[in-house]
């Protein structure tokens, strides 16, 4: 099986180009270093529509496996990353963000703070990653080994 994902930054400061995005390059790296094939990269801002249109073009037109989104899963009233998620996936998968705050905590308590969520569109795994680079990262890496099995199991023809 082909393993396809895309990378969604949302981050109002990246997208007006005021800050670098080095969060959605990270997490591109990571996934390429595992086998998979990114096939879109994109930096959008903190707006509900515009995040929720974007996983709809991600997991409805290009029918990628996975969809990354770094960014929006704080407390600010901007981060709407979570509810955008929430309004396109058919299916939740909170065993996916249990692992990663689980793992975030050994590194930061703030990691209970993090309101991202998973889950599934059709055969698309969206998961919703910290903003930041290490978290993100961190993130990922509890959780990569997992991905192409939960890809395999959503993708198997019944």
């Amino acid at each position: 099986m082909k393993y396809t994902a895309a990378i969604l930054t949302v981050s109002d400061r990246c997208s007006r180009g005021v800050r670098e995005d080095v969060t959605g390059p990270a997490l591109a790296r990571m996934l390429a270093e595992a086998g998979w094939e990114i096939v879109t990269t994109k930096v959008v801002p903190d707006e509900f529509e515009v995040i929720k249109a974007e996983l709809v073009r991600c997991s409805y037109d290009l029918d990628v496996c996975l969809v990354l989104t770094a960014g929006g899963t704080g407390f600010s009233r901007r981060d709407v990353t979570p509810e955008a998620t929430e309004a396109v996936i058919n299916r939740v998968a909170p065993g996916i963000p249990e692992v990663m705050r689980a793992a975030a905590l050994r590194h930061s308590p703030d990691a209970m703070l993090s309101r991202g969520i998973a889950g599934l569109r059709g055969g698309t795994l969206i998961i919703n990653l910290p903003g930041s680079e290490v978290p993100a990262t961190s993130s990922l890496a509890a959780i990569i080994n997992s991905l192409k099995p939960g890809i395999d199991r959503l993708r198997r023809p019944n």
